[in-house]
């Protein structure tokens, strides 16, 4: 009798896999990017491609502008599995994994060409130890740099070190990095920063050229420094338990077109990033050029923050491995 019933119960169980997976499975993704940013495009065209790949059966949808919160809120729904999935910053990512914060090491990084090897060789190191964590990495997405914005001109991190920077809360470790660096933070959040700027609570921030031209702070700090601080690396997770629901063999296929939807992304973000640039000058920007001979300052000043990131924001080993590919890249581009 007992094993009649544990043979009905595996049966209708059996029977509701089946038919969710006739029926189709819906990935629900969350965001804080707007619904027609570049990011919340990406997604929709993803949606549309992957549900005529699985004919139907894999449908992904979409929560837009933080209407799922923010990225510690949506990381958290997709482990209780209230989320399928999330597209994340490399701050997000990093609190799933927190070695992919290496990348934030302000100056480390000097241009796309250096972002693009370094990541060809760290990118299965991140993806395992997201994986290890519950996470499938789908996308990889470069969303531009950070530059700096000030109301006066910057050219060295002289200029920087008497200037109140407007920094984004909840990066206690980061914050106390630029202090040991020899500049002065202030906690501040990016929905506060038009006012703090304003008041003169803060003369100085930086942000992405795209967030600083939509969000008019600009206008407040018109002087940017070209001397890019660190990219923004992010990325499309879908939680493990809802990509193992989604049938084996359309995975291949659902990948290959992430890829191409990565590379997609990549090439309007720079486009829309020139396009704020120039925007943003034709409205009043100055932008001042490092010259090469005065990058190592500015690499010497981060370097004195290392010591509270390294152990503690990311592994020992993986800012040495970082750093050793850093230093054979150059020796490589420098060499051709």
């Amino acid at each position: 009798m007992k094993n009649k019933r544990r043979l009905a119960a595996f049966s209708i169980v059996l029977l509701f896999t089946l038919a969710a997976t006739l029926q189709g499975i819906t990935i629900k993704i969350g965001t804080i990017a707007p619904e027609r940013s570049p990011w919340g495009k990406a997604l929709q065209e993803l949606s549309r491609d992957w549900l005529r790949i699985t004919q139907g059966k894999v449908e992904l949808k979409l929560y837009p502008g933080e209407i799922a919160g923010n990225e510690d809120d949506m990381i958290r729904k997709v482990r209780m599995g209230i989320l399928g999935g999330a597209a994340l910053s490399n701050r997000g990512l990093k609190k799933i994994y927190n070695d992919i914060y290496v990348l934030n090491i302000p100056f480390a990084i000097r241009n796309d060409r250096e972002l693009t090897q370094l990541l060809a060789r760290l990118k299965p190191e991140f993806e395992s130890g997201i994986e290890k964590n519950g996470f499938k990495v789908v996308i990889w997405s470069t969303s531009g740099w950070v530059n700096f914005f000030s109301k006066h001109p910057i050219h060295s991190p002289q200029d920087v070190r008497h200037l109140r920077i407007s920094f984004v809360t909840g990066e206690p470790l980061l914050a106390q990095a630029w202090k040991e660096a020899g500049f002065r933070v202030i906690p501040n959040d990016l929905k506060d920063l038009m006012m703090a700027l304003q008041s003169g609570m803060v003369d100085s921030f930086y942000l992405p050229p795209m967030l600083a031209a939509s969000g008019q702070y600009f206008s407040q700090a018109p002087h940017m420094c070209d001397l890019q601080v660190a990219p923004l690396v992010g990325a499309i997770v879908i939680g493990d338990q809802f990509w193992k629901q989604i049938p084996g063999e359309f995975h291949a296929s659902m990948m290959q077109r992430a890829r191409e939807m990565s590379d997609k992304l990549y090439k309007d973000t720079i486009r829309l990033e020139q396009e704020a640039l120039d925007t943003m000058v034709k409205h009043g920007l100055t932008i001042h050029h490092v010259e090469p001979e005065e990058v190592p300052a500015w690499e010497e000043a981060a370097e004195k923050g290392m010591k509270v990131l390294v152990g503690k924001a990311f592994s020992r080993e993986i800012y040495e491995k970082f750093t050793a590919i850093l230093r054979e890249i150059r020796e490589q581009n420098d060499g051709g």
